[in-house]
C-alpha cells in the first residue's frame, strides 16, 4: 500500500476531498517523523509501536584489507507489531475475523 492509496481510502470511506486526505496523511506522518527524530517512541494500538534504537560506535574492518575503520554511533528504528495485528495476519484464510475492517 501507498501512501497515494491511504489518501483514497480516506476519500472512499470519510467523504472528504482529496487536498482534505492528503492534508491530513501528510500532518499524521510528519508528526510521526518529528517524533522519531526527536528520538521518541510510537505506540499505535492495534498496529504496532517505532522504537529508535541507539547504536555506539566501533572499530569495524574494511574486509579487502584489514585496516581499522571507526563506524561511528547512529539511531536506527525498528518497528514491533502490536499483538491484534500480528494474530489478524497470522488466522488461516478464510478464518472468522479474517475480513479487512
Amino acid at each position: 500500500m501507498l501512501k497515494s492509496d491511504l489518501v483514497n481510502v480516506l476519500v472512499a470511506k470519510r467523504g472528504v476531498t482529496q487536498k482534505q486526505a492528503e492534508a491530513t496523511i501528510e500532518t499524521i506522518f510528519g508528526a510521526m517523523k518529528e517524533a522519531l527524530v526527536r528520538g521518541e517512541n510510537i505506540e499505535i494500538r492495534g498496529l504496532g509501536a517505532f522504537h529508535v534504537k541507539h547504536y555506539p560506535g566501533y572499530q569495524g574492518r574494511n574486509p579487502k584489507t584489514g585496516q581499522v575503520i571507526p563506524v561511528k554511533e547512529k539511531r536506527g528504528i525498528l518497528f514491533r507489531t502490536g499483538k491484534e495485528l500480528r494474530d489478524r495476519v497470522n488466522r488461516p484464510a478464510g478464518a472468522p475475523g479474517g475480513d479487512n475492517k
